[in-house]
């Protein structure tokens, strides 16, 4: 069968994977803001642009796709399937795809309100809702060390939260900075749902689920999120404007495009980085990721757009920080703990074999 046509892979190959999938992440988390309040800064005023873009880079997905199906063909020669996916996980992917849509403009709609290091600290949060929907969701098991992670990065975004009025951009009204305060806690609400909704989605999965799956389910959900957007650009008339703010972009008209190029790839590197991290590991550790790496988010956005760097924030990564290295542990003693009860298994196996086998 064509789902089942991929080599099972082994534990080395798939921590590979994994780091590979951590590294797109990681781009994609601390590039993608960043590069989204640039066009911000220099006279772009397009929320539903900037959401469109978010996942307007989805072609790209075609490329890892295509060389998938090249290796199938190669092994399996002409019966090779060009597509795995079923008609359940098409479904399934284009209805997340439309919630990721409407997560993009809530992001969008913060990033254009907000500065990257308040916003970034503010989608911390979304950690809390991710442990907690994967738990109603997919059962996730907690530890005592997992949960102390989740609660010392919501603490962080919490401590940035309670100081957030002094950190209002200048000719902002008090009205458009709340509204992109709740916004993106609305955007940190949404997507803590859908990550645990993509692992609930492969679980339920009546096929194996390959990275070559992974993708398709990538570029379905892209595909639909930006469909989405599609509609918001063509009532709000986006597409009209494009020229005109690209003539008056403070950083040039070309350069305005180079901008709008880039937003497209980095945050495909974040959304393939996250599902790719769910494959291989779980939707909560997708979330802790996400979450320690905001507050890096936040220090580049210091060093970039000279954002103010208060007491507040500095105790924000510090407790971010504190998280990540609490949740590692943890699975580093399970780890330990899962390998010792393997290896007793073992024994028990091989002291129980001898006298299986001297019974008449």
């Amino acid at each position: 069968m064509g789902e089942t046509a991929e080599a099972p892979q082994g534990k080395t190959l798939k921590l590979v994977l994994l780091a590979i999938n951590c590294a797109m992440l990681a781009l994609g988390t601390c590039g993608g803001p960043l590069i989204m309040r640039l066009y911000f800064l220099h006279g772009g005023k397009r929320v539903w642009l900037s959401s469109w873009l978010e996942t307007g880079g989805w072609p790209i997905i075609f490329i890892p796709l295509a060389v998938a199906y090249f290796r199938r063909r190669a092994a399996e020669g002409p019966s090779a399937r060009l597509i795995l996916m079923d008609p359940f996980l098409f479904a399934a992917a284009a209805v997340i795809g439309v919630l990721t849509g409407l997560d993009d403009y809530l992001y969008a709609y913060g990033v254009a309100r907000l500065p990257v290091s308040t916003s970034a600290l503010l989608i911390a949060t979304q950690l809390a809702f991710t442990a907690g929907f994967a738990f109603l969701l997919v059962r996730q098991l907690f530890t005592s060390y997992s949960v102390n992670s989740v609660f010392l990065l919501t603490m962080g975004a919490g401590v940035l939260a309670m100081h957030t009025s002094s950190d209002r951009p200048a000719g902002e009204s008090k009205g458009e900075y709340y509204a992109g305060f709740f916004m993106t806690l609305g955007a940190a609400a949404l997507y803590g749902f859908v990550l645990p909704l993509v692992e609930l989605t492969y679980k339920k999965a009546k096929q194996t689920v390959t990275y070559s799956l992974v993708l398709e389910f990538q570029l379905v959900m892209c595909f639909f999120a930006t469909a989405f957007n599609t509609v918001g650009m063509l009532v709000n008339k986006d597409f009209q404007a494009i020229p005109e703010e690209a003539r008056n972009f403070t950083l040039g008209e070309t350069r305005y495009y180079v901008v709008l190029v880039w937003n497209g790839i980095i945050w495909q590197f974040f959304f393939l980085g996250a599902i790719g991290v769910i494959h291989y590991a779980s939707s909560l550790f997708s979330g802790i990721m996400i979450a320690v790496l905001l507050p890096i988010t936040e220090i580049l956005g210091v060093i970039c757009f000279h954002e103010k760097f208060q007491v507040e924030k500095a105790v924000s990564l510090v407790l971010s920080l504190w998280g990540f290295v609490s949740y590692f542990y943890g699975e580093f003693k399970r780890g330990k703990k899962e390998k010792k009860q393997q290896q007793q298994q073992q024994q028990l196996q091989q002291d129980t074999e001898p006298l299986q086998q001297g019974l008449p």
